[in-house]
């Protein structure tokens, strides 16, 4: 029985949306910067995962909780 291998995609969740990896070359935590200019929110997010849903590796982006000044 042969064994069939597949590459998994990433994908990264953040506030409800599901965004493509920009570049696989990348890490998470340098993906999570080079968003940053489109969802300036994430400049303080960390980064949860990955999990496997499907064929994809989901990386969770969730914004960072703390007290306002």
């Amino acid at each position: 029985m042969p064994i069939e291998v597949a590459q998994m995609e990433r994908q990264f969740a953040f506030g409800g949306r599901i965004i493509p990896d920009p570049n696989p070359e990348l890490t998470p935590e340098a993906v999570r910067e080079f968003l940053t200019f489109q969802y300036p929110e994430m400049s303080t997010a960390i980064i949860v995962g990955p999990e496997t849903t499907g064929r994809y590796l989901r990386y969770t982006i969730q914004r960072s909780i703390g007290s306002k000044g």
